[in-house]
């Protein structure tokens, strides 16, 4: 079996725990293309062409450098990239946990015994609802069969998520994604939609009631993300919490640059390539002015093992490569 293994989680425990100077997660994005054209997404093009495949190996092994503990594909859509299955392989060579987000469409039998094959321990695919609609094609009704291959056949974890907030219309849906979910032996976690910052899209009452309902079902670590940053988030409270983008998180765009996330791009810049130990050290305590407010959980969970230590400041006014965290 290729799943995250428990000799896996406690490696990767130890490791962050023992040293602030590896990053725990990256996203690396392998095309800015998208098969899809959904309307409240902005992570995505029609025209860009994947990024080479050796370049994309020379980013895995500058992650292994680092000491890069997940790597987690993106994009896009990660399996439009003729090498999906190639860049797998190479995390997992480097001794990295593999995983992937994706859409699904482009799965298949072979698709999955690839990936198998490959070592992928985790995929995560996003529902929007149950049938579709101009918003999105992201549904139970356009997947299911897609998801039953993925169910007989896949031998890595997966996990459905499903996003509230994108319409009212939608809102109950994401109880019969969780309940599908379940019947077919994923994991299901539900988040909520974030605007171009990264910042809590309002939720409706409704959308709140079937929240609450949705995370009575949900894992520990679920539950652990919504006490202690959605909730406070929903009522329109910031949080305290120190943000480790840069360092404990790190997301690569295409061009290969490291930003804070997918929602602060240009903070802080700079190439993959050059990226080094002092750079992560830098931004493990720098303060992050959009924090308070932030809902990407990745960065979140990441960020969670250092939220007893290391003290954070403002940035340096004139940091070397250090651009506005609103750029």
């Amino acid at each position: 079996m290729a799943q995250i293994t428990l000799r896996d989680g406690l490696r990767v425990a130890s490791n962050v725990v023992f040293s602030t100077r590896r990053p725990l997660l990256a996203h690396l994005a392998v095309t800015r293309y998208c098969n899809l054209d959904c309307a409240y997404c902005s992570e995505f093009d029609k025209v860009s062409k994947p990024v080479p495949l050796e370049a994309v190996f020379e980013r895995i092994d500058a992650l292994a450098r680092l000491g890069t503990q997940i790597v987690t594909l993106t994009g896009g859509e990660p399996m439009t990239h003729p090498g999906h299955t190639e860049i797998i392989r190479r995390i997992r060579a480097r001794g990295m946990v593999a995983t992937t987000i994706t859409n699904g469409f482009l799965m298949t039998k072979k698709s999955i015994e690839g990936m198998n094959e490959a070592g992928l321990q985790e995929m995560q695919i996003s529902i929007d609802g149950v049938k579709p609609d101009a918003v999105s094609k992201k549904t139970l009704k356009s997947l299911i069969g897609r998801l039953k291959l993925l169910s007989e056949h896949a031998r890595f974890h997966v996990n459905i998520n499903s996003v509230l907030g994108i319409s009212e219309e939608r809102t109950h849906d994401a109880l019969e994604v969780a309940e599908t979910a379940k019947a077919l032996g994923f994991s299901h976690t539900v988040g909520v939609l974030h605007d171009a910052e990264g910042t809590l899209a309002p939720l409706s009452a409704t959308q709140r009631a079937v929240y609450d309902q949705l995370m009575d079902k949900g894992s520990l670590a679920h539950r652990i993300n919504f006490l202690m940053f959605q909730k406070n988030l929903m009522a329109g409270r910031p949080n305290a919490w120190k943000c480790r983008a840069g360092a404990r998180y790190l997301y690569i765009c295409e061009d290969g640059l490291v930003h804070y996330c997918s929602q602060q791009r240009g903070t802080p810049g700079i190439p993959l390539s050059e990226y080094g130990p002092d750079d992560i050290a830098r931004e493990y305590r720098t303060e992050k002015p959009c924090a308070p407010f932030c809902t990407v959980s990745c960065v979140h969970q990441a960020s969670f093992p250092d939220f007893w230590r290391g003290a954070q400041k403002p940035a340096p006014a004139a940091a070397p490569g250090f651009a506005s965290a609103t750029a």
